[in-house]
C-alpha cells in the first residue's frame, strides 16, 4: 500500500508519514549515542578493580551523556539546516526539520532542553563527589554546542575527530571511573585510548560519507584535507591502533589479558573500510557509516565484559 505523503511546512519534498516518536527518535539519531554509553561502561567496569560499584551514579552519569549525546545531534540538525547544508536529500540525518515539518526553534528549544536535563543529573553526580566535575561537564556541553553551533563550528576544521574522541571517548572514561573511585589513575587514562580513537573514527567515517557535499560548502574537515583515499587510510590505521592499543595494554601488564576479546570486533573494522573504497554516492556508504558506529559499540563493550571477567579472574 502506498504510503501517506504530508508536505512539511519548509514546502520541501513531502515525506512519509511518520509518528511524533519515531520522528523525535530519528532526531536523536540513535546510531550515534553508543559514542556516549559505551565509554561510561568502560570507565565503571574499570572501577570495579578498585572499589564497590555505585549503581545510582552509573544511571545518573549513563542517563546524563546520552541526553547530551542526543542534544548534540539537535544542534546539528538544527544548525546544518540554518546554513544550508541539510535538505531532503540529505542522508544521515534525522530529517525532523527538513522532511518532516518540524520547525528549526522547536528542535533548539528541544536541545537546549535536554541540556537542562542533563545539568539535573550532573549537579546529583557533583553533590555525591566532586563540584570540580561541574566545571569539567560544562567544558563538556560547550563543545557538544560550538561542534555546530557559533561563529566558527568545530565540525568544520580538521578538529571534529580530535574533540570528539576527546570529550566522549578519554573524558567520559575518568568522569565514570572517578565518581566511583574518587581519582584517576595511570591505567585509566591508558585504557581510555582505543575508545577516543573509535569515536573519532565515526566522525571520520561521517566526513567521509559528506565528502562532496562538505567540500561544496567550503568545510575544512580532515576528510577534505587528507582526500577521500587519504581519509580511507586513516581510517583504517585508526582501528589498527585501536586493537595494537589494546594487546599493548596486556603486554605491559596494563590490564587482563581478557580484554582481548575485542579482537573478535575486527571483521566489523575491516567491513567499515572496505565499504568506503570505491563508492562515490553518500547513500552507498551509509553501511560503512553504520560498520564504523558498530565496530565503536561492539568494541566498546566487549572491552567492558573483558574487564569485568578480568576482575572476576
Amino acid at each position: 500500500m502506498q504510503a501517506k505523503l504530508q508536505t512539511n511546512h519548509q514546502g520541501l519534498t513531502p515525506a512519509p508519514n511518520k509518528s511524533k516518536r519515531q520522528v523525535w527518535w530519528q532526531l536523536t539519531r540513535p546510531h550515534t549515542l553508543t559514542a556516549a554509553f559505551a565509554p561510561v561502561f568502560i570507565g565503571t567496569a574499570l572501577a570495579m578493580t578498585h572499589t564497590a560499584i555505585d549503581m545510582p551514579m552509573f544511571g545518573v552519569m549513563l542517563l546524563a551523556c546520552l541526553l547530551i549525546q542526543a542534544a548534540t545531534n539537535m544542534f546539528n540538525e538544527y544548525y546544518d539546516f540554518k546554513r544550508g547544508l541539510d535538505n531532503e536529500q540529505s542522508v544521515g540525518i534525522g530529517g525532523a526539520i527538513v522532511r518532516d515539518g518540524i520547525k528549526p526553534k522547536t528542535v533548539l528549544t528541544a536541545a537546549f532542553g535536554l541540556y537542562g536535563l542533563s545539568l539535573l543529573l550532573g549537579a546529583y553526580i557533583c553533590m555525591n563527589s566532586s563540584w570540580w566535575l561541574a566545571l569539567i561537564g560544562l567544558i563538556c556541553m560547550a563543545a557538544g554546542y560550538f561542534y555546530t553551533g557559533g561563529p566558527f563550528p568545530i565540525a568544520y576544521t580538521p578538529f571534529g575527530e580530535i574533540v570528539a574522541g576527546l570529550f566522549m571517548g578519554v573524558i567520559i572514561i575518568l568522569i565514570s571511573f572517578f565518581i566511583q573511585v574518587g581519582n584517576i589513575t595511570t591505567q585509566s587514562v591508558l585504557v581510555s585510548i582505543p575508545t577516543a580513537i573509535l569515536v573519532g573514527a565515526i566522525l571520520l567515517a561521517n566526513n567521509i560519507r559528506d565528502f562532496d557535499g562538505d567540500k561544496e560548502f567550503g568545510r575544512k574537515t580532515l576528510a577534505i584535507l587528507l582526500g577521500k583515499k587519504g581519509a580511507i587510510v586513516l581510517l583504517g590505521s585508526m582501528f589498527t591502533v585501536a586493537y595494537v592499543w589494546a594487546i599493548g595494554l596486556v603486554l605491559f601488564n596494563l590490564s587482563s589479558p581478557w580484554i582481548l576479546i575485542v579482537i573478535i570486533s575486527v571483521p566489523k573494522a575491516v567491513k567499515a573500510v572496505k565499504g568506503f573504497i570505491g563508492k562515490t554516492l553518500p547513500m552507498q556508504m551509509m553501511p560503512a557509516m553504520k560498520a564504523t558506529a558498530q565496530t565503536n559499540t561492539i568494541y566498546g563493550f566487549l572491552l567492558s565484559i573483558g574487564l569485568f571477567i578480568g576482575y572476576f579472574m
